[in-house]
């Protein structure tokens, strides 16, 4: 609901209160040692909606998700502008279907191609195009003008997010230490 207020109104509706702060209320009342946590989650979910939702509108006019996206720049970046499926999983951190699925589109697209490897035929090269290249630079361009939909949080901020959401990627063993 608040949504479609937000978006009625172009901006949040004045004096509504944070839910998220609400419910840290009500969660103080009675599991206050969980309280905290339980907020932090919520509001990372909440940021992770919104900033999703900012990086899909950049990127919607280049005809991309925000996976598509990840795999184009992952492979733009590789020295020869391929890479084993297997590896772009483990680097873009997602289940192998998923690759394969965004994969999939992307080469339907003529925007990258796929052959078994020469060295072992049990892996799955997925190599850039051309036309790959050019959409991830134009679509990276978008973004970067953009501030990747934080543009109003200072660079020096941004990296304090980073480094404080690395201590939850730590705590939760995404990382090893």
């Amino acid at each position: 609901m608040r949504d479609a207020v937000k978006t009625a109104y172009g901006g949040p509706v004045p004096d509504m209160p944070d839910p998220i702060a609400e419910a840290h209320r009500q969660w103080s009342g009675r599991w206050p040692e969980h309280a905290d946590r339980m907020a932090a989650v919520t509001s990372v979910m909440r940021a992770q909606q919104l900033l999703l939702s900012r990086i899909e509108a950049v990127l919607k006019p280049h005809g991309l998700t925000f996976a598509a996206y990840e795999a184009l720049r992952l492979l733009a970046f590789a020295r020869t502008g391929t890479l084993p499926m297997g590896k772009m999983g483990n680097r873009l951190m997602v289940h192998p279907a998923s690759v394969t699925n965004v994969i999939g589109r992307l080469e339907r697209r003529g925007l990258v191609g796929r052959r078994p490897s020469p060295d072992d035929r049990r892996v799955v090269l997925a190599t850039i195009t051309p036309a790959g290249r050019d959409l991830a630079e134009e679509a990276t361009l978008a973004l970067n003008e953009s501030g990747f939909g934080i543009a109003g949080l200072p660079a020096a901020e941004a990296a304090d997010v980073t480094t404080a959401l690395r201590r939850v990627r730590l705590a939760t063993g995404d990382l090893e230490r």
